[in-house]
């Protein structure tokens, strides 16, 4: 996890915020998605790499955040 100290803050955070936003029309497919769970109609595998793929930067971004903090 050492690799998570190299990467600065900033850029983390605008990697994760345009991958959570994007496409930004006509709806972020975060939000698509999400909906599609809570529907019970998220089960295409393409969807399901879809939201990982678009959701991974906020998690490494949490991963971060976390590994600093309990230090």
């Amino acid at each position: 996890m050492a690799f998570l100290d190299k990467i600065p803050y900033w850029i983390l955070i605008v990697i994760a915020v345009f991958m959570l936003l994007a496409p930004f029309r006509p709806m972020p497919h975060v939000i698509e998605k999400l909906i599609m769970l809570k529907n019970g109609m998220l089960t295409k595998p393409i969807d399901i790499f879809d939201l990982s793929y678009h959701v991974v930067p906020t998690i490494i971004l949490l991963l971060k955040v976390y590994r600093d903090y309990s230090k």
